[in-house]
């Protein structure tokens, strides 16, 4: 895992101190091994645990600077990209969101502490805790959760005026990115760029979305009504 890891880095033009990449495979080997009891992942063998899920989440640094930023992660799942932002940016200030709680039990009580880490952690849907942290954060980051169109009215109402949100997709992103247009407008953001990345094979995008209006008080809606009537 180390090695791949490492020589994966070096493809991105990123550079950590050996004593975080042994904390990353740490986190990594947690993750596989917390799977034999609990549905964390379907990828467990540990090239691909480095590749689909460590350096997939830290391109995010290759996207904007982190330092010192206060980040959410929504739908954080088995802490991905998360984790790994704040393994490499000690100063990153994270939120970790997710509905299922326990995932969120086991990296508030096993899997942060064990690495040293601190972070905020919101058991529950995104869109229940949007009033509560409206525009709070810095910049706000979803991976692998759910299309474009809905995903931005679950994440921009986080997003403060100026800030920033990192949508995390495959392939899909240009049709994705198509789609929500409207969503995108609506919710106060500004589509800026899409960044590329080829990781294991494959093509991973990070969809970067400036958040330039106050998103309207009335979004985010209920889940069930933005499957519905998405945006």
């Amino acid at each position: 895992m180390k090695q791949t890891l490492t020589a994966g880095l070096d493809r991105l033009g990123l550079s950590l101190a050996d004593e975080t990449l042994d904390r990353l495979v740490a986190f990594g080997e947690a993750v596989v091994e917390k799977n034999r009891v609990m549905n964390l992942t379907a990828i467990t063998e540990p090239e691909r645990v480095a590749e689909l899920h460590l350096l997939d989440s830290l391109t995010l640094l290759r996207v904007l600077p982190l330092a010192g930023k206060s980040l959410l992660d929504v739908g954080t799942g088995a802490g991905f990209p998360g984790v790994p932002l704040k393994l490499a940016e000690p100063t990153l200030r994270l939120t970790l969101l997710d509905s299922l709680q326990k995932r969120m039990h086991w990296l508030e009580a096993e899997a942060l502490p064990a690495l040293g880490l601190e972070a905020r952690f919101l058991t529950g849907r995104a869109e229940d805790f949007a009033a509560a942290h409206r525009e709070r954060f810095d910049v706000v980051t979803s991976r692998a959760v759910a299309r474009l169109n809905l995903l931005c009215e679950l994440c921009l109402p986080y997003v403060h005026l100026g800030g920033y949100f990192l949508a995390m997709k495959a392939a899909t992103a240009s049709e994705e990115l198509e789609e929500a247009q409207k969503a995108i407008r609506l919710l106060g953001g500004s589509f800026e760029r899409t960044e590329q990345f080829e990781i294991g094979g494959q093509t991973h995008c990070v969809i970067v979305i400036h958040k330039t209006a106050h998103t309207p008080p009335q979004y985010p809606r209920s889940w069930s009504r933005i499957k519905q009537k998405p945006l």
